[in-house]
């Protein structure tokens, strides 16, 4: 009878750290934002978030519109599948990918890269 019993399916994370996790939605990304920067790039972790160096300036909203952008580029998904949950005004962000089915390794690869 114990071997009809399924194990609990553990949440995928895109690394041991873990800035990235599934959810019923799709993915949970945990960033930190350093704005201003000369260019757009991932530079890997600051306290287990995955840290982007955007050139956006953080005036009016920019930084985060091009934070969305930048995400969604990399991933090849359309911007309206990526939302911004929290961090509107500060550096750690937290961002949902409406997208059922991601590979999150695939996915972290293609942010990390």
């Amino acid at each position: 009878m114990r071997d009809l019993i399924p194990e609990p399916a553990q949440e995928p994370s895109c690394d041991e750290r873990g800035w990235c996790h599934a959810n019923a939605e799709g993915v949970v990304l945990d960033l930190y934002v350093q704005p201003n920067a000369r260019v757009t790039e991932a530079v890997g972790e600051h306290d287990g978030a995955l840290k982007i160096r955007l050139h956006a300036p953080p005036i009016d909203g920019r930084a985060n519109e091009a934070l969305l952008a930048w995400v969604a580029t990399r991933l090849s998904l359309a911007r309206r599948q990526i939302v911004l949950k929290s961090g509107q005004s500060s550096r750690r962000k937290r961002i949902q990918i409406l997208a059922l089915g991601l590979d999150v390794g695939e996915l972290a690869r293609k942010l990390s890269a």
